[in-house]
């Protein structure tokens, strides 16, 4: 079984609001840089970053905690199951929120489009990260991960 994943209980909230927070940072960079290319307006940038930031943490959240609750050992597959997931919830907010601030439903495709591929690369890291992380975790799930790393 997982080093995490047969310790569920053992993980605190705290644990899920800091990779929400550690997430959401590395995500609305990525939203500003590619919001302000496709649209080539800096300012249509910030505003698509940062009007997601709060349904984003939101749903990142919510995600944690579903996950929690999927019984799938932690594993590099379980990442990238987590990926695909997150992936599919954070693009369709995106591409709603890009829609409704540059007031062109082609713009928020194309924003949504190129954030599926990096993304999903940076998630994928940022969750790699996490599992060498032992913030949140109970002691006793602390030593039987460093005894697995």
């Amino acid at each position: 079984m997982g080093r995490i994943s047969h310790f569920m209980g053992k993980i605190s909230h705290k644990r899920h609001i800091a990779k929400t927070i550690t997430w959401r940072l590395v995500g609305t960079f990525d939203t500003v840089v590619l919001s302000w290319i496709i649209t080539g307006n800096p300012s249509t940038g910030l505003k698509i970053g940062f009007s997601e930031v709060l349904t984003k943490m939101v749903l990142y959240y919510l995600h944690e905690r579903v996950w929690v609750r999927i019984k799938i050992p932690e594993s590099k597959k379980r990442h990238l199951y987590k990926t695909f997931s997150w992936r599919f919830i954070g693009t369709l907010d995106t591409i709603i929120i890009s829609w409704i601030i540059s007031g062109e439903p082609l713009i928020g495709l194309k924003i949504g489009s190129f954030e599926i591929i990096t993304k999903m690369v940076l998630y994928y890291c940022h969750e790699r990260a996490w599992y060498r992380i032992n913030f949140g975790l109970d002691k006793i799930v602390r030593s039987k991960t460093w005894k697995r790393i």
